[in-house]
């Protein structure tokens, strides 16, 4: 899939600010969403100053470009969502509501983060926020969006699974088994697609075999899918909605395809970043597509906010990020008895299973 021109990104006769679930967005509201999308833009920055110090060990792979499909598509979470996605997380983390201190922390090896220092970059978790990680392995988080989509079906709960995936991972057997599982078993499940253009350093056309779109692969299933503008708070939000309404009153599968952009490579030890794409298409998509900018832009023609009032908030936001990276250097580095501890669960808690090896599953 070629990467859009201006004009084919400018022309949308479709205006989504009207679609309901967007309409009735308050002022408040929309400030909120501005205010994640910088935190996640000013984290990931901070972070990849430590990681370019020798702080952080192991892989980073930044979220900085990609902001509004997090924080659009996590934004309409209800009561029994759930979110899973693959190693670039730390966006979906904190739009979930996890804090900057426990993922700096993380980021950093230490004893404070989300998964005690033991996960890094590619394992952020927060069970108590419906949030499941932060997965390593291409395309290994999609079985795992389907078991939530069908733990909340066996349990009679009005809820879906949003599944997120680079576009390189539709290309894995397991993303394909778990569609023909979603569709036969009718799981609320959502999987979307963040098609960032390069599949680690490769385009899309020279690794997905395609009609038109990734997406549209979801036909041989009889799955539901659709595609959205990645840069379009709007449009994300509104796509994303209809998915998970229908999730939730037909507990039926979907695909989103979310167009959206990476400005770094696909981690920071990706030494070619800027060689497999041209250094002039990296500059316009942070002139034109931008969606920090785009956001900003909309805020200001709706009278929501003024340029200061957005200033002040991105001011407050880079203190956080730096507070965060001070907390995270002097927290305390796991203890060497702690490599023992989190590795099974039923062990760590002294269950009958843990003790004697025997599992007896019911309710």
């Amino acid at each position: 899939m070629p990467s859009p021109t201006e004009d084919e990104v400018a022309v949308d006769p479709v205006d989504f600010s009207k679609a309901e679930v967007n309409a009735n967005l308050t002022p408040d509201e929309k400030m909120g969403i501005l205010r994640q999308m910088l935190r996640i833009r000013r984290f990931e920055q901070v972070s990849l100053k430590y990681y370019n110090q020798g702080a952080m060990g192991g892989f980073l792979h930044l979220y900085i470009g990609q902001e509004a499909v997090a924080v659009g598509t996590v934004s309409l979470l209800g009561k029994n969502d759930h979110v899973i996605t693959a190693y670039r997380d730390h966006g979906h983390a904190l739009s979930v509501g996890m804090s900057m201190n426990e993922c700096m922390a993380e980021l950093l090896g230490k004893a404070t983060g989300c998964s005690r220092g033991k996960g890094g970059s590619m394992h952020f978790f927060a069970p108590d926020k419906n949030y499941w990680g932060g997965h390593g392995i291409v395309g290994g988080q999609t079985p795992l969006g389907l078991g939530l989509a069908y733990g909340l079906k066996y349990h009679g709960l009005k809820g879906c699974a949003l599944c997120f995936m680079g576009d390189g991972a539709v290309n894995q057997g397991a993303y394909h088994e778990s569609l023909n599982l979603a569709a036969l078993w009718k799981l609320p499940v959502v999987y979307i697609i963040e098609n960032n253009k390069y599949s680690m350093g490769t385009t899309l056309d020279r690794s997905s075999a395609m009609r038109n779109c990734l997406a549209e692969r979801a036909d041989g299933y009889g799955i539901v899918w659709d595609i959205a503008n990645g840069e379009d708070l709007y449009e994300v939000r509104a796509k994303t909605a209809n998915a998970m309404r229908r999730a939730h009153e037909q507990s039926l599968p979907t695909v989103l395809e979310i167009d959206t952009y990476r400005y770094y490579g696909h981690s920071v030890a990706d030494a070619n970043a800027k060689k497999y794409r041209a250094a002039d298409e990296i500059e316009r998509y942070k002139t034109h597509h931008d969606p920090i900018r785009l956001w900003k832009k909309r805020l200001l023609e709706e009278g929501v906010t003024t340029d200061a009032a957005m200033d002040a908030m991105d001011n407050e936001i880079k203190l956080e990020a730096n507070a965060s990276a001070e907390f995270a250097l002097a927290s305390e580095n796991p203890s060497p008895e702690s490599i023992f501890e989190d590795v099974y669960w039923e062990v760590d808690n002294n269950t009958e299973a843990g003790n004697t090896g025997r599992h007896f599953f019911g309710d």
